[in-house]
């Protein structure tokens, strides 16, 4: 079997077969890296990263941002050399060939998926806690999934089905309409969490601070749970994976040569520095076992020191703001199988698009129904878990890419040249292979199947019918 690497011309000849309209400049993209980002991982993963760490989390989420900034100086090297949708997926088949490539794109189905039904289900921990506080919430089998065991007696999830497939409908009617409504989403998310940390900060005691790693800093079982800053570090990882999202809007951009990488750049830095202050405001005034398994984290915290109608408000926010990170993820995801099925390795029927809307709606609307699925019955711990195996392993494939590509390719336009590239790819790899081996087994493991049935399928139906087939040897 040959690696079949797919030359940079003939990608971008291929992204104009079937162009997506170009729509999206560099605020926007922005907007739809920081409203990615910011999500579920702030607003609901902070309680159960606390509960692996606690307040050594702060130490884990600048671990976790400091190499998601690398990995996202690799990926904005690339995005601006090869502007196709297609993220990770297009610059492994120019730098690796078509294998690695149908690797990358398999995992990064899985990482779009479970992000999406792990935003879902923190959405609906936020609506129903809102319930709770006006005296009403719905019976506690509809409020959780079968699969999730942090909450006996849940069934099915009956809003974060609802949530998911509400957005699969807007997404259904087009890019543009998708990214107005995020940007106004964004701002009001940003807004609340900017008063969450104007209020917090004055009063963090270096007294919830103490032991600041009370489980160590290694990832180690205790009690049936993998704790530690490392063991916080890979969960929460989830928190920033967003960013990757930017890359796959590459054919809906306006001069994406420059507004790529100022998109990516621009959002991961921007919510680095946002996360570390609120988690400093909520851990540093909150004891952390307190927080250990609430759904509301920032939410509750307000109405812990006192501001109630203030905590219902961030609540409300969320409500709305959560949505924008499930759309997406779910955006993100629909792009990849888009530009795999353009590509010959999926079923043709993936890249059709509307007549009227000239989205790929069929492949939109599948995509949709699964994720429902998902969240509605799992654990947005598990979930997120899951999610991580597949971005990491695209996060090295990048990071791996952009130096074989200097190697084999040292002459070609880089519009935008990662600075000290050898260095920053190769920290980045150590990063994301460190925080790889730090998840929970079953979380590794469950990579290894998905990956594995991705090859399978590859060859029985990609390898053959690709259209790079009929130059192989």
């Amino acid at each position: 079997m040959d690696w079949r690497v797919k030359p940079l011309n003939l990608l971008l000849q291929q992204a104009q077969k079937k162009p997506l309209t170009r729509t999206l400049g560099a605020f926007q993209l922005t907007m739809l890296g920081v409203g990615a980002i910011i999500g579920t991982g702030i607003f609901v993963l902070a309680a159960v990263g606390a509960e692996r760490a606690g307040p050594g989390l702060l130490l884990s989420f600048m671990i976790a941002g400091f190499i998601c900034i690398f990995a996202a100086m690799a990926y904005a090297e690339l995005a601006a050399m090869v502007p196709v949708a297609g993220s990770a997926y297009t610059y492994s088949y120019a730098a690796m060939g078509e294998l690695i490539a149908w690797l990358v794109g398999w995992n990064l189905i899985l990482e779009y998926a479970a992000s999406a039904a792990a935003v879902a289900v923190g959405w609906s921990g936020y609506i129903n806690g809102l319930l709770l506080s006006i005296g009403w919430e719905l019976p506690v089998y509809l409020q959780y999934g079968g699969l999730d065991h942090h909450h006996p007696g849940g069934v099915i999830n009956i809003l974060a089905i609802g949530i998911v497939l509400a957005i699969t409908g807007l997404l259904t009617l087009g890019t543009k309409e998708s990214a107005i409504v995020n940007a106004i989403l964004v701002c009001a998310k940003l807004v609340a969490l900017c008063i969450f940390i104007a209020l917090t900060l004055p009063q963090v005691s270096s007294f919830n601070l103490t032991p600041f790693m009370p489980y160590g800093f290694w990832s180690t079982e205790i009690e049936g749970i993998n704790r530690g800053v490392m063991a916080a570090a890979a969960l929460i990882f989830f928190a920033y994976v967003g960013f990757d999202a930017v890359s796959t809007a590459a054919e809906e951009t306006k001069n994406p040569n420059r507004n790529i990488p100022i998109g990516l750049i621009a959002s991961i830095s921007i919510c680095t520095i946002v996360y570390l202050l609120v988690i400093l405001g909520a851990l540093g005034t909150t004891p952390f076992t307190q927080l250990v398994g609430n759904s509301e984290p920032l939410a509750w915290v307000m109405r812990h020191l006192g501001y109630e109608k203030l905590g219902n408000i961030l609540a409300i926010v969320a409500i709305f703001a959560l949505p924008t990170v499930i759309m997406i993820m779910l955006y993100g995801q629909s792009r990849i199988f888009f530009v795999m099925s353009r590509d010959g390795l999926l079923p043709p029927i993936f890249s059709q698009l509307h007549a009227r809307f000239n989205t790929p709606y069929l492949i939109t609307i599948i995509t949709g129904l699964v994720v429902a699925t998902i969240a509605g019955f799992s654990s947005v711990a598990e979930i997120a878990e899951l999610s991580n195996t597949g971005t990491l392993f695209a996060f090295a494939a990048v990071c791996i890419g952009v130096l074989i590509l200097r190697v084999t390719q040292p002459d070609r336009p880089r519009p935008f040249r990662c600075p000290s590239v050898w260095i920053i790819s190769c920290v980045a790899l150590i990063g994301c292979a460190g925080l790889f081996f730090s998840l929970p087994v079953t979380a590794q493991l469950r990579f290894l199947i998905w990956s594995a049935i991705g090859l399978a399928i590859y060859l029985m139906y990609g390898y053959k019918r690709s259209p790079l087939a009929k130059n192989s040897i």
